[in-house]
Order: structure tokens, then C-alpha cells, then sequence
């Protein structure tokens, strides 16, 4: 297993992975993703914050980071913290640990760039990944009102869970 940057070559795969994970969040949750802008990615490739897991030189799980989330974290993000954002796992590799293997990632990445949090956020109410993301070390802090503009659809007018992991 190998965590690198994604690179523009990889987008048609990011947004196939996105596409796999919204199709999964239709049938097991009571929210899903509701799409991305393309050239978000774009820059978030660009600015070096989207990653891809490869397994034998295959995508196998997308995710991006970042060091600010105003929008979500409010007052919190004055925090020195790594936030984690959309992790898609293709659907022929799910269950094989891989948050728990990012989170492992992320550990290390936070602390090589002074950060004191690891923190993500998930729609609030799907309460078998709440339980999930508390196994793999976080702790729940509680819901969050997110109307955002500047968010993506699925965060318009609704409720998130939020999560963090102190390093």
C-alpha cells in the first residue's frame, strides 16, 4: 500500500471513486454526496491536498486534505489542525481498513507540519460510520449547522457530525 498525491491524470478516477461512494451513500445512509466541482479538485490536486492509496499500482482509495475548514469548524479552526475530506473507496476494495490506515497517514502527516488536531465531519445521524470513525481513534464532539455558500450541495442546510483525534 502506497499514500501519494493524486495527479490530473487521476481525476476521470477521483470522480469515478466519488461517483461508487455516492451510489453506496444512496443505499446505506439518509444523506449523500451531491457532487463536486471539478476544478475544486483541480486545485486541490494542484495545491498538493488530494491523495490517492494505490495497491499494486491501482487506485484503490481517494482522499483530500486541508488546513483550514472555517466554513464547518467555525471557531475551532483557529486550532492548528489536518482535516480529512471525502475518502472513496472503490467498491471492489471497501472493508479492507483503509481510513484506519489514513488516519495512520494523517498522524504523522499533522504532526510533520505542526498540527495539534486531526479532525473530519460526516452527515449527521449515520450512526454506524459515527461508530466507525470512534473505532478508528477519533472522538465525537457533537453536530454542527453548516449553510454555506462556499460549501459543496450536501452541506447546504444540514447537520454534521463532527470528529478529531488531539496529537
Amino acid at each position: 500500500m502506497q499514500i501519494i498525491n493524486s495527479t490530473m491524470e487521476d481525476i476521470d478516477t477521483i470522480f469515478d471513486l466519488y461517483d461508487a461512494g455516492t451510489a453506496y451513500q444512496k443505499r446505506n445512509a439518509t444523506r449523500h454526496w451531491k457532487g463536486f466541482d471539478r476544478e475544486m479538485v483541480a486545485r486541490e490536486i494542484a495545491g498538493l491536498r488530494q491523495w490517492k492509496i494505490l495497491e499494486e499500482g491501482v487506485i484503490v482509495c481517494v482522499f483530500a486534505t486541508t488546513f483550514q475548514d472555517p466554513n464547518i469548524w467555525q471557531e475551532k479552526d483557529l486550532d492548528p489542525s489536518l482535516y480529512i475530506h471525502r475518502i472513496a473507496t472503490h467498491p471492489d476494495y471497501r472493508g479492507k481498513g483503509y481510513v484506519k490506515q489514513i488516519v495512520a497517514w494523517a498522524k504523522a502527516f499533522a504532526k510533520t507540519n505542526n498540527r495539534e488536531y486531526l479532525r473530519l465531519d460526516t452527515g449527521s445521524g449515520n450512526e454506524k460510520l459515527n461508530a466507525y470513525y470512534i473505532s478508528c481513534g477519533f472522538n465525537y464532539l457533537g453536530i454542527v449547522r453548516t449553510d454555506s455558500p462556499e460549501l459543496p450541495a450536501h452541506y447546504q442546510n444540514a447537520t454534521f457530525s463532527l470528529f478529531e483525534i488531539k496529537l
